[in-house]
């Protein structure tokens, strides 16, 4: 804090940018494999204004029908057609891109200028990881370009951390453009976008959260080139490693001891997020009012963020929780659980 000024005080392209930033970028491009990247100062607004200045009139996103609200707020601006796909289906996406392709656009019938899609590593409010393998096949199969937004899962899934691409075993070559952000493994704030040379530049010039947006605080710059020097062993020691294992075991392990409670838990092992459903409305401010009452600070989730009917509290976990951590808030989530009739797996009455 004493060393490096809080803000810039101007955009990236108005004497915003240090050496701080351009390491930062080096060190994305080079951790998620892609030729350059671009940093951002908020997770939002890095899809909210980088998937308006990919694609416009003429062009079609086609969008996982569960993704983020940033995404879709990116794709509305836009003004590119919009079509959504079935959660996590391959398939019914292959149908949306044969019949666009084959029809054309309305009223014209002339070709698409692109087709983006857009799908997430692991899904915010799932818990889900994303079918990857399947995506980029049935989107190589019709020329369609790839947007793969890693913000929950960048740092926190595959061996090395480098996310849902490791993860699924699909080269990140295959990914044509992919999102990341600061926020959650990293301890800081902001996003980035990581692609071919070409597309950063394009973007770093045309993208509104590059153009007008106040620069990433240096500050904040320092602390993401500290967290990747961990994460990627840099820094001499082998803690990146261990915290990435004890993540996993520690999110396989609370999604366990949930799932023999009789909670109904969304999403797949080795995913740090568990929604677990709460279903009523009512009873989402229930839960939140008996943990917190003994001590233990929960997320829970309503409409519009989920359908009115699908509330859920979210419990996202941490390498540097403890196993007794754990321990602790299971036993509390367990009385809860029976105060509120939440064990649905059991019951429908729960």
């Amino acid at each position: 804090m004493r060393d490096l000024p809080v803000s810039m005080g101007s955009a990236r392209g108005d004497l915003g940018t240090t050496r701080l930033h351009e390491r930062v970028e080096e060190l994305v491009a080079e951790f998620v494999g892609k030729e350059a990247a671009l940093a951002l100062n908020m997770g939002f607004n890095t899809n909210a204004t980088t998937i308006p200045a990919l694609v416009s009139k003429g062009d079609l996103l086609v969008s996982d029908e569960l993704n983020h609200t940033s995404i879709v707020n990116g794709a509305r601006a836009s003004g590119a057609a919009i079509r959504t796909f079935r959660h996590n289906d391959p398939d019914h996406l292959e149908d949306i891109l044969r019949t666009a392709i084959v029809m054309g656009r309305p009223r014209t019938r002339r070709p698409w200028n692109k087709i983006l899609v857009i799908v997430e590593g692991i899904y915010s409010m799932e818990g889900e990881y994303c079918d990857l393998p399947s995506i980029v096949r049935v989107c190589k199969r019709y020329g369609a370009y790839v947007y793969l937004d890693e913000a929950h899962s960048i740092g926190a899934m595959g061996p090395t951390g480098r996310g849902c691409c490791e993860y699924t075993g699909v080269d990140t070559a295959d990914v044509d453009i992919l999102m990341g952000t600061f926020t959650k493994s990293f301890g800081g704030m902001g996003g980035y976008i990581a692609g071919s040379k070409e597309v950063i530049e394009y973007l770093r010039e045309n993208c509104a959260g590059s153009s007008y947006h106040n620069a990433l605080s240096p500050v904040v710059c320092q602390q993401i080139i500290s967290s990747f020097e961990v994460i990627m062993g840099r820094d001499g020691t082998d803690i990146g490693r261990r915290k990435i294992d004890a993540l996993r075991d520690n999110s396989n392990y609370f999604r366990m001891r949930l799932t023999d409670m009789g909670l109904h838990v969304l999403g797949n092992y080795d995913s740090p997020i568990m929604p677990v459903m709460l279903y009523n409305p009512t009873k989402i401010a229930a839960f939140s009012r008996e943990c917190l009452k003994r001590g233990l600070a929960v997320v829970v989730v309503g409409f519009p963020a989920v359908p009115v009917l699908m509330s859920r509290a979210r419990f996202c976990i941490s390498a540097g929780h403890t196993r007794s951590d754990l321990d602790r808030a299971l036993a509390e989530i367990d009385e809860v659980a029976d105060l509120l009739k939440l064990r649905y797996a059991r019951s429908t009455f729960g």
